[in-house]
């Protein structure tokens, strides 16, 4: 018999400190004659549905999560009249651990995490910059950037955060991505505004500016 990995020994644990495990363990430990385990985890992942449609994102945490004041989507980090938004962003859930059980690499859950919590912050109406994902991840904001780029070449998008959206900081100009995208990848319009995350309108409109130009 093939013993579990290195990986699997030292992650597979950690799915307990989850809700919905933390649901499937207490059926199996008081209801362990009634349900089995198929129907513990469909039973604990219904009820996780239930709690988070009725309850508001910012009312609770749930664990792996925290909250975090991000730049708001209409104003710059440098600009006077910043204004934060309160945010709840993920730091890991049961899909990380599953990864890492599984052996994937701690870099590569990381650069997903990265794209996690950008998205998240985005759809919350803030942005995310890379010195916000190093104090939480405990990383130079250097090695957050490199892995918040591999995850864009291996899924080809771009994700929100100050450098792409506002011009911000050193990050290649979202001008130059879109044209790139639109020009010599010859992609429609409407997916470059999905992949840049601006308007199918804006991505048109900058386009034809600055081929004009």
């Amino acid at each position: 018999m093939i013993g579990a990995s290195s990986s699997h020994k030292h992650f597979a644990s950690a799915r307990k400190r989850f809700l919905q495990a933390s649901i499937e363990r207490f059926f199996e430990l008081e209801f362990s004659r009634l349900f089995g385990p198929f129907m513990r985890e469909q039973i604990s992942s219904r009820l996780v549905e239930l709690v988070e449609e009725q309850m508001p994102p910012r009312d609770f945490l749930r664990p792996g999560q925290c909250l975090w004041n991000a730049v708001a989507l209409e104003t710059r980090p440098d600009s006077p009249k910043l204004r934060l938004v309160p945010v709840v962003l993920t730091l890991v859930d049961d899909s990380d651990t599953d990864r890492l059980a599984a052996g994937t690499r701690l870099r590569d859950v990381l650069a997903g995490t990265i794209a996690r919590m950008m998205e998240e912050a985005f759809e919350q109406g803030a942005l995310l910059s890379t010195r916000d994902l190093g104090l939480l991840l405990g990383h130079d904001h250097r090695y957050i950037s490199s892995r918040r780029r591999a995850w864009e070449d291996e899924h080809h998008q771009t994700l929100p955060h100050p450098g792409s959206l506002q011009d911000f900081g050193s990050c290649l100009s979202h001008k130059i991505a879109i044209i790139v995208k639109v020009v010599y990848e010859k992609k429609p319009t409407r997916q470059v505004a999905s992949e840049t995350k601006h308007t199918q309108r804006a991505v048109g409109s900058l386009s034809q500016r600055l081929l004009s130009g």
